[in-house]
């Protein structure tokens, strides 16, 4: 790949805002708010998730130097580890990624319904409507990656400018009640439940509001500088954290701690806040453009995952082919494509079975950050790690595996049935592996 199609510090740090912040930012504080307790337990858990993912950030920093290639996530564990783990880890993540945006692309043919018709459509619209926006941003990503990274890079910045709005509404001086409640949502007390208990169950969501920068190492192998992977992604997480700790306070300024717990489109009201009843519309477009972000996202990812996969022969060897021309990874789009809309045709039940993923993340994250205690044993691209900004990495790795692995335990005490199902599909690619890949490496 040429240095003129390669990312620079700029594309990198806005594909750590793309890859972090999702819808669940616009909903998700209801239900943190209705789990934590107290407003005083509320905010410390954004902190304390804010600071958790700083140190994540800084971790795959020097993770992200020391191993600079397409489909990083997939090399770490590859390599540090055994690609047995590699494979059965990333192959788990591209189902549950196609899940998680087939899931996204039918919430967004909501919006857009409720934005055209004022009420939800059929499954015929929400499929059509979710199959046409995949195969736009294929065609996006099959023009090659400056073509993608200039598009999410006008895309995250639209969705930046929302979140902007929605902190803005601050100033409006308004009051907004919500217009209604997830009905049978959880809701825990401080006098019914210890401090501890609240927070770490709700540190769950917060921190996987805050996940998602560590996909950023699947670009490696494409920036014109590896000095700028720790930039970016450090400038990017930063971002982040300044937009998640302003949102929060503005919702309870503009809607109450007390009154948000588990309230229904909580980001909408600070939208009426601004525009009063024609609110709902105008969050309604954003929300769509704030969708389109996270499929073009997915589709940049996902297939360096599996072109990575395939150069270790643990994936077809059609998976590494590339455009002789734009250099798009044809073979991983198409069928990361073609998986995502036919999970589309499940609908929205597919949001149930993505529970699961919660427990992986965790152990994904924790393990994937402990790769760097691996890296520096062997001393692997020392020379690539100047300057003094990662003197204190190792410990704050440690923090930062030490976290993931308490919100692992946070969600054996939620749901178990999530954490068993996890490891039982775990347990089944490690054995797909043995059975059919190991022979064929050996």
């Amino acid at each position: 790949m040429t240095t003129k199609g390669k990312l620079g510090l700029f594309d990198l740090s806005l594909i750590v805002v793309s890859l972090v912040i999702g819808m669940g930012i616009f909903r998700n504080p209801a239900s943190v708010a209705a789990t934590s307790g107290t407003s005083t337990i509320f905010f410390l858990l954004w902190v304390a998730g804010g600071l958790i993912a700083l140190c994540g950030a800084l971790t795959y920093a020097e993770i992200g130097q020391r191993l600079p290639a397409m489909g990083g996530y997939y090399k770490v564990f590859a390599q540090c580890y055994h690609p047995s783990i590699g494979f059965s880890v990333n192959a788990i993540i591209l189902i549950s990624n196609a899940a998680s945006l087939a899931v996204v692309a039918l919430i967004g043919a909501d919006y857009v319904s409720d934005l055209l018709y004022g009420k939800p459509s059929g499954d015929f619209f929400n499929t059509t409507v979710a199959i046409v926006a995949v195969a736009i941003f294929f065609g996006v990503n099959m023009l090659g990656l400056k073509t993608s990274s200039r598009t999410q890079n006008v895309l995250i910045i639209i969705k930046v400018g929302l979140v902007v709005l929605l902190i803005a509404s601050i100033f409006k001086g308004v009051i907004i009640e919500p217009h209604g409640y997830e009905q049978n949502s959880p809701l825990f007390t401080l006098d019914r439940n210890s401090a501890i208990t609240l927070f770490l169950i709700s540190l769950i969501p917060v921190c996987f509001a805050y996940g998602g920068y560590q996909q950023t190492i699947n670009f490696g192998g494409e920036v014109k500088d590896t000095r700028s992977i720790p930039k970016g992604i450090i400038i990017g997480i930063i971002i982040v954290i300044s937009l998640y700790l302003l949102i929060n306070f503005a919702y309870t300024q503009v809607i109450g701690y007390d009154k948000m717990k588990n309230a229904s489109a909580i980001g909408a009201l600070l939208c009426e806040a601004w525009f009063g009843k024609a609110g709902g519309k105008v969050f309604d477009g954003l929300m769509f453009l704030s969708v389109l972000a996270y499929v073009n996202i997915l589709l940049m990812s996902n297939p360096r995952v599996m072109f990575a996969m395939s150069e270790d022969k643990v994936f077809p060897k059609i998976f590494s082919y590339r455009h002789p021309k734009t250099e798009a990874l044809v073979a991983g789009l198409a069928s990361f494509s073609l998986i995502t809309i036919v999970i589309t045709f499940f609908g929205k039940g597919v949001d149930n079975i993505l529970n699961f993923t919660m427990f992986l993340d965790s152990i994904g994250m924790s393990t994937s950050a402990a790769t760097l205690f691996v890296l520096r044993k062997r001393r692997q691209n020392e020379e690539m790690v100047t300057g003094t900004w990662n003197k204190f990495t190792p410990v704050l790795a440690g923090f930062f595996v030490f976290s993931y692995f308490m919100i692992a335990v946070g969600v054996v005490i939620k749901d178990v049935n999530a954490a068993l199902i996890g490891t039982g599909l775990l347990a089944l690619f490690l054995a797909l592996y043995y059975l059919f890949l190991f022979k064929k490496k050996v």
